[in-house]
């Protein structure tokens, strides 16, 4: 499913940036000149909701991993990641590839530990390569399938389709044709790398997990914190725990810098509205931390690693209503004109969008299902 979903996000990627620079406006201002204003205001709301799950998985993964590495106590963990708005107030002070620097450097520091992770545990290459596979258990197995959707919604999230078709725009490149021709050209390439690179590190999650716990007296193991004290002693390894809690760490701020940005963009893409930064932050977070604290309050350890799950389905649901405008675009030669996409990319494009639609609309059947049994 990791593989899948990064594939959808290259492809994905590669449209919204292809919009951005072929068209000069982003995906939120395409969708408020396209739309009439009380569609493009629920595609808003339904975004602001993809933020908030977003910067909710940021809050509970921060505060877990305070909680991991200096035993803060979640509820203080959760608090605390509030501060975090003043180091993004300030890397947005200083200029945009401050806060691109920060970004690629969280994700290398992410990467490390995990490729660290990954040589500690030693994984079977055959059974490796054969988890490359799709399982028939993703359709048939609702609990699979629930975290199935999670890992799309993390990997393929929809309020960086919007950031990224707005990024691109701040590249220097001639504006004609063959200006944005090899701005596309180049950009794709970058974001192709940098998500082959997610690819690696989500892999490395699971498989390091696979190769830790399968098969052994800790197989059911399923809470971060679980994993995290029995890491070091089942690899082996000294730094295994502290530098999987460091990842996680790394992992939150990220979120917190991309989610900000995503967040300003929508806005300003929507409604138009101009908000002062630190403003738009402190009410995301706000969104973000009060179900945070009230879960942490009274489940403990294991609501908090529920929630974090349930925030990543949410994103996957909110999936469907950016792509679908996403295609729409792209393959509207009006718009377009020379960048439109040729015809096997639209019906590329489409058949990923009907597979994003159709796994959440048959989670929410089952959902459903489950409920009125």
């Amino acid at each position: 499913m990791v593989l899948i979903s990064n594939l959808m996000a290259i492809l994905l990627q590669h449209l919204s940036l292809k919009l951005g620079i072929a068209t000069g406006r982003d995906l939120a201002q395409a969708c408020r000149d396209h739309f009439s204003p009380p569609v493009a205001f629920v595609l808003w709301v339904l975004c602001e909701i993809a933020i908030a799950a977003c910067d909710l998985a940021e809050v509970i993964g921060s505060a877990i991993a305070l909680n991991l590495l200096f035993g803060i106590p979640l509820v203080a963990g959760v608090l605390i990641t509030a501060v975090d708005v003043l180091v993004v107030l300030l890397l947005q002070h200083r200029g945009f590839r401050y806060l691109e620097a920060m970004v690629a450097g969280l994700v290398f520091l992410i990467g490390g530990c995990f490729a660290y992770e990954l040589l500690a545990a030693q994984p079977a290459v055959g059974a490796m390569l054969g988890g490359l596979i799709p399982s028939p258990q993703i359709i048939t197995n609702p609990s699979a399938l629930y975290i199935a959707i999670g890992i799309l919604g993390a990997t393929v999230m929809p309020h960086n389709l919007y950031l990224h078709s707005s990024i691109v725009q701040t590249r220097a490149y001639e504006r004609n044709d063959e200006g944005k021709r090899s701005a596309i050209t180049f950009a794709t390439i970058d974001s192709t790398v940098s998500l082959l690179f997610a690819f690696f590190i989500n892999a490395a999650i699971l498989i390091t997990a696979a190769a830790a716990f399968y098969g052994t007296e800790h197989a059911n193991i399923a809470d971060i914190h679980d994993a995290y004290k029995l890491l070091t002693p089942v690899l082996g390894a000294t730094f295994a725990s502290t530098l999987f809690g460091v990842a996680l760490l790394a992992a939150g701020q990220n979120s917190t810098l991309t989610g900000t940005l995503a967040g300003q963009i929508v806005m300003e893409g929507f409604l138009n509205i101009h908000m002062r930064p630190w403003l738009r932050r402190l009410i995301t977070r706000a969104i973000a931390i009060v179900p945070a604290v009230i879960v942490a309050a009274l489940y403990g350890e294991r609501g908090t690693g529920q929630l974090l799950v349930l925030s990543q389905v949410i994103l996957s649901l909110q999936l469907s209503f950016a792509v679908i405008p996403l295609v729409m675009f792209t393959s509207d030669k009006v718009k377009m004109g020379k960048f439109v996409n040729p015809r096997w990319l639209t019906w590329l494009a489409w058949a990923v969008t009907a597979v994003i639609v159709v796994l959440n609309a048959y989670l929410l059947l089952q959902t459903a299902t489950e409920w009125f049994a």
